[in-house]
């Protein structure tokens, strides 16, 4: 592994943990103070976390001028799979009596792990650090 290549993970590990946090808030709020379900306050918080996610990563961490659409897409494909999967078995789990926020926590965490291995190999392969810094006035 290159030295870039850990930094790079740690940056990917920051905006996470930041988006991490916007999706427990969320979470905890529509569990707690809407009264939701289990599964829709996770969709919604997850939606709220990965926009917060791709826009920071795609800037910042992996420095791509890849096409926004393009990589939204690819990102979007992730989530076809991921998301209703994690929803189901966090669904199973949680009806089966584990806690939901051991539940989000173990999903989250796993969520954290796939994605930047799908980010690195397939949604930016090949587009790191394309991007230009427009210079400071």
């Amino acid at each position: 592994m290159k030295k870039s290549d850990g930094v790079q993970a740690l940056k990917f590990a920051l905006f996470s943990a930041s988006a991490g946090i916007i999706q427990i808030l969320a979470s905890t709020l529509l569990l707690e103070v809407a009264k939701l379900p289990y599964w829709p306050s996770y969709l919604i918080a997850l939606v709220l976390s990965v926009i917060w996610n791709f826009t920071f990563n795609r800037r910042y961490t992996f420095r791509s001028a890849a096409n926004v659409p393009v990589a939204m897409a690819k990102v979007f494909g992730f989530y076809l799979v991921f998301t209703p999967l994690s929803t189901w078995l966090g669904d199973m789990a949680t009806d089966a009596g584990i806690n939901e926020y051991i539940v989000l926590a173990v999903t989250m965490l796993s969520n954290f792990v796939l994605e930047y291995l799908f980010c690195k190999f397939i949604v930016y392969r090949g587009q790191e650090n394309t991007r230009e810094e427009k210079p400071k006035k």
